[in-house]
């Protein structure tokens, strides 16, 4: 269903409110530069400091903007399964292709909770889902049985994952349980590469964001069995995979998109800062690097 580079958009602010005009116009570059579908409202769109009526207006806008040049895959995710299920059908009213569900956060459901969670969104929303694995950030793994189950049961409903556990033997668990023409995406830009050779799909990357050009012809190479050109890319981009993630992220990620347009800033949410001069340090060697500034 989904495949290619697909960045976790960043949500611009500008005096701590939504930059609606910034954000379109990386809707518009994100596109231009070949990215084959957008996340809005992901991690990396800051969705845990924005209120519902702002994660509604930010998906409303990509999705408006966008205008069916590529689909929206519109976050939709929440530790309270009540409230994630009204993102879904909002964003299903929206025009949205999927909706993102990351595992519930912080009150760290159990596997049969998982399930039941994922069943809830699935029996009552016709939204297609996109399950999100990040048990770093969550501190709940969705298990490959689990995924398997889910998708067994709902095989119209639930239609891919973003996998960034790490784990990449999880890409051959799914297809052995799951089947081949399941569509699994990488969740780490860095191991994007062998996430790929194992039979993923694409990336919800996070990097995509400042590098869509280069992460676009990357997957192009990936996708044509061109591992020389593909590695080149690869080396090309790697460091700015780390240095997306040299201090709490988004910050590095939206510095970074400060230093390439000026009419992005780098302005985050508490409790969220901006970057350390470190990170800005490591941000600029790799933006050189890879050619973007």
């Amino acid at each position: 269903m989904f495949s290619g580079s697909i960045p976790a958009l960043v949500t611009p602010f500008r005096d701590g409110a939504f930059d609606e005009r910034a954000f379109r116009r990386l809707v518009d570059w994100q596109i231009d530069q070949g990215s084959s579908a957008l996340v809005a409202c992901g991690t990396t769109g800051e969705a845990s400091t924005i209120s519902n009526a702002e994660h509604h207006r930010v998906i409303e806008v990509c999705i408006e903007q966008a205008a069916g040049r590529v689909p929206v895959i519109a976050g939709c995710g929440s530790n309270d399964t009540n409230n994630a299920l009204l993102h879904m059908r909002f964003s299903q009213k929206a025009g949205a292709a999927a909706g993102l569900c990351v595992a519930p956060y912080y009150n760290r459901p159990g596997q049969a909770g998982l399930i039941a969670h994922f069943s809830h969104l699935a029996e009552n929303s016709d939204l297609p889902i996109v399950l999100y694995n990040v048990p770093a950030r969550t501190v709940t793994d969705i298990l490959d049985e689990t995924v398997v189950e889910l998708v067994r049961k709902y095989p119209q409903r639930i239609v891919a994952i973003k996998d960034a556990s790490g784990d990449l033997s999880r890409v051959a668990d799914h297809r052995m349980g799951i089947g081949r023409e399941f569509c699994q995406l990488s969740g780490n830009d860095e191991l994007w590469l062998p996430h790929a050779a194992a039979g993923g799909r694409g990336c919800i990357s996070v990097t995509a964001n400042v590098a869509p050009r280069l992460c676009a012809e990357f997957h192009e190479a990936i996708a044509a069995n061109e591992l020389k050109r593909a590695r080149e890319l690869n080396d090309r981009l790697f460091p700015l995979h780390y240095a997306m993630f040299s201090d709490a992220s988004p910050a590095p990620v939206k510095y970074a998109l400060s230093r390439v347009h000026d009419w992005v800033t780098p302005e985050v949410r508490l409790p969220l800062v901006e970057c350390s001069d470190n990170a800005k340090a490591a941000v600029d060697a790799a933006l050189a690097q890879a050619g973007l500034v």
